[in-house]
């Protein structure tokens, strides 16, 4: 059972109570102390002190100080008057009970309310901080906006300043170059007039001319008269000899008349021949003679170019493919590019233009004899 204080003691003006409750050892965190405006209670084991008020009081402006063993209420009344005693007289146990409940009920409404009123402060005070922050970004991006509207002006303006020189520029380029072309123009101009005059100063020069010319005519003419014509040329003739051919087949075995009729009709040929070749169209007269192209053929054989030594040759015997040498140059060719079947078949070839028996025989060999048998 706690210890009821009944020891305490009170006072009173017309505005607040005074009550002094001692309470032995009492601290600040063992006292539990409840008020409502009708109904005081001290807890701090084993002690207990509660009083039924008179009157009502404001119990949210009433204070409590602890210190000393000592528990002091200053109570606010709500109507100002003198109180007959502190406590309710003739209060029974379920008066009391029910003081206590009720007290109890308006606390916790009174807290409810409290928890209410302070989580909507607490709401209005985040609205309100989120409005400030809504204001200052806002802010924030309305100074970004400003800064790119400034930025974009002034890149507009410094566009607009660049293509105004541009223009300015170009225009006075135009002015340059139509000045310039003036400048010629009137140099061509006075070009022509100088030629101009020179002509005509020429023309008066050689009317000048003519005239004197025209005086001095008779002058001439009397001087041709006094002149002796010379006599005409005599009638000769001349004669021409050519240098005879000289053959390299030995002259045991020469068989001249043969040989000059074969040429003829191998010139004839060729002639016939030169109309139907397209490669020929390009080619200067000189180029067009088989024995032109078999110099030139050796020329490029003797400076290792042998691919094109093969084209002198091949051209040389589509003019004429009675050559024997051809044959056998084109031979020595494919020998020196390792062109043994080619080889072979074009030293048959000479060897049959020949008459000659033809045995099978190495590339090397058979280009040898051929060489022996033009004497070469």
């Amino acid at each position: 059972m706690p210890l009821q204080v009944s020891d305490y003691s009170w006072q009173q003006t017309e505005a607040a109570v005074f009550i002094s409750v001692p309470l032995r050892g009492v601290s600040i965190r063992d006292a539990d102390v409840f008020c409502t405006e009708s109904y005081l209670k001290v807890n701090s084991p084993p002690f207990l002190f509660e009083v039924f008020l008179y009157a009502p009081i404001d119990d949210e402006n009433s204070k409590a100080k602890i210190g000393n063993d000592t528990v002091v209420f200053t109570l606010y009344k709500k109507e100002a008057a003198m109180w007959e005693t502190l406590s309710l007289s003739g209060v029974d146990k379920e008066m009391m009970q029910r003081i206590r409940e009720k007290s109890i009920l308006q606390a916790q409404e009174r807290a409810k309310e409290a928890m209410e009123a302070k989580a909507v402060a607490r709401r209005e005070d985040q609205k309100y901080a989120l409005n400030i922050m809504m204001k200052i970004e806002e802010e924030k991006r309305k100074k970004i906006e400003d800064m790119k509207e400034y930025e974009r002006r002034k890149a507009t303006k410094e566009l607009e300043a660049w293509k105004e020189h541009q223009s300015k520029a170009e225009e006075q380029k135009r002015i340059q170059r139509e000045e310039e072309l003036r400048q010629q123009e009137k140099q061509m101009e006075e070009e022509r007039e100088k030629v101009k005059h020179k002509s005509l100063t020429r023309n008066s020069t050689s009317r000048n001319l003519t005239i004197k010319g025209r005086n001095s005519e008779n002058m001439f003419f009397e001087k041709l008269k006094e002149d002796s014509i010379p006599a005409p040329r005599s009638v000769g003739s001349i004669k021409i000899n050519f240098t005879p051919r000289v053959f390299p087949t030995a002259l045991r075995e020469s068989q001249v008349a043969e040989e000059e009729e074969w040429l003829h009709k191998q010139a004839e040929a060729r002639r016939a021949m030169n109309a139907d070749i397209p490669e020929l169209s390009d080619l200067k007269e000189e180029e067009k003679n088989p024995e032109w192209l078999k110099d030139k053929g050796n020329k490029l054989f003797a400076t290792e170019n042998y691919l094109a030594a093969i084209n002198a040759y091949n051209l040389a015997i589509r003019l004429n493919n009675k050559i024997p040498l051809l044959y056998l140059n084109r031979a020595a060719c494919h020998l020196k590019l390792k062109n043994l079947h080619k080889a072979i078949e074009d030293s048959s070839k000479a060897y049959r233009i020949m008459k000659l028996p033809l045995r099978l025989i190495h590339p090397t060999k058979l280009y040898k004899m051929m060489l022996r048998r033009f004497g070469l």
